[in-house]
């Protein structure tokens, strides 16, 4: 069922980073710095993959997620939702499910054998795909995403994810440079925001947060192994 009730954009953003809190999906620690997939230190972790377990606060977000989609791009704005491989998979059948839409997934890269598909499931040439993902950081894992969607002949204009780093400058030139939007959440902006409300963590834990935040690659130079 589509959601009938829209939050202002700044309350998403507060209930959001709460919920986040709330289920333990947020990590800081600036004295054991996390290891990113391109293998420098941040004091920050996300885990947005906990949200399934939680079915209330799942369905809140999903409902967050399907109204920021339509009023930001439109209400009949698109005609397929893709998830991408693997965390986008759940996010994209609950908002499929809202605005009673298709659904399909979009593969890392092709299985290697069968079909060779990176697309599974009915993605038709012209049609309007939402490119959902859970996260996205500087925009750059998802423009293979939104390539392999365009190869079928579909359209995509348009990514939602829940969570956005919102601390790299180039990430949405990035994906506007490839004719691409971005619809989200909140961001770690949010999350320190509310962490400092909530007292979460100690002050100088989120001190050192907001240190990075400000200036993410000076703070991982600093802090190489």
């Amino acid at each position: 069922m589509i959601p009938a009730t829209y939050p202002p954009k700044a309350e998403i953003a507060r209930l959001t980073a709460r919920m986040l809190l709330e289920i333990g999906a947020v990590h800081f620690n600036a004295d054991e710095p996390f290891t990113l997939a391109s293998g420098l230190p941040s004091p920050t972790y996300i885990d947005c993959r906990r949200l399934i377990s939680y079915p209330r606060i799942r369905s809140t977000l999903m409902d967050f997620l399907t109204v920021t989609v339509m009023r930001e791009a439109g209400f009949e704005a698109f005609d397929n939702i893709a998830g991408g491989e693997t965390a986008g998979i759940p996010f994209a059948a609950l908002v499929a499910e809202r605005m009673a839409l298709p659904m399909t997934y979009v593969r890392k890269k092709p299985k290697g054998y069968g079909r060779n598909a990176r697309i599974e499931g009915a993605m038709n040439e012209g049609q309007r795909v939402l490119l959902v993902e859970d996260l996205t950081t500087d925009g750059g894992s998802k423009l293979s995403f939104v390539d392999a969607i365009r190869e079928t002949g579909a359209r995509c204009a348009h990514t939602a994810v829940i969570f956005y780093y919102g601390i790299f400058p180039d990430t949405e030139k990035t994906l506007g440079d490839h004719g691409v939007a971005l619809h989200h959440l909140c961001t770690w902006w949010d999350v320190l925001a509310e962490a400092r409300e909530q007292t979460s963590f100690s002050a100088a834990t989120l001190d050192q947060v907001e240190e990075f935040l400000r200036d993410p690659r000076k703070w991982q130079e600093a802090n190489k192994k």
